[in-house]
């Protein structure tokens, strides 16, 4: 039986929320889009923009064709082969990001658990962000020169030998870099002080 896109995406979408224990309006508030929009895509009445549909990948933690391929119900799932992600100690000023020079170590992942594009590791280091990020977690960054008001972006400071994880807002002409812990307090970029954003923060993990 031909199915349309959008009803393809909504029975991912549907199927993928209820395996993940979230509601609807629980995505609709994380990826900034109302509970109408979430459940107009559910229903098969609307389909998302290709922007929204990265948003809802990143935060459920899996790849666009899981929202977007019709993958039949009869396949017996396998465990893919997985894949190595740099984790960045010290970053080594002028050179590119994920140098060998910078790398301290790999974590080995699901390629179907990545988000699309270059991702590496990150330490979180002290407190700044907590409760969000706890210290010494593993953050997940995908590799972007920007990213939108209020997310958690990597950002090289410092002289770029520094990276750090901070949420990237804007005040007129004026960027901050936000601590989520209110005992930081904000960086504020200038001439003097700056500052360059190189991935979007996606998630943590945390050994125990």
């Amino acid at each position: 039986m031909y199915k349309s896109q959008r009803q393809i995406f909504a029975d991912n979408l549907v199927k993928l929320l209820d395996s993940k224990k979230i509601d609807q309006r629980d995505l609709a508030e994380k990826i900034g889009v109302s509970t109408q929009a979430v459940s107009s895509w559910a229903t098969g009445i609307k389909y998302p923009r290709i922007d929204k549909i990265q948003k809802i990948a990143d935060y459920l933690n899996v790849p666009k064709s899981a929202l977007m391929d019709d993958v039949p119900t009869n396949l017996i799932p396998y465990s893919p082969q997985t894949v190595p992600v740099p984790i960045l100690g010290v970053i080594a000023c002028g050179d590119p990001i994920l140098a060998d020079e910078n790398i301290q170590g790999y974590r080995y992942e699901s390629p179907d658990s990545l988000p699309a594009g270059n991702v590496f590791y990150l330490e979180a280091k002290g407190d700044s962000m907590s409760p969000t990020i706890p210290s010494k977690s593993l953050v997940l960054v995908r590799e972007q020169p920007e990213v939108e008001y209020g997310e958690i972006a990597a950002v090289l400071v410092n002289g770029d030998t520094e990276a750090t994880l901070k949420r990237v807002k804007k005040q007129g002409d004026i960027v901050m870099l936000m601590p989520d812990n209110p005992d930081h307090e904000p960086i504020i970029i200038t001439k003097d002080n700056p500052a360059r954003i190189i991935g979007k923060a996606i998630r943590y993990t945390q050994e125990l």
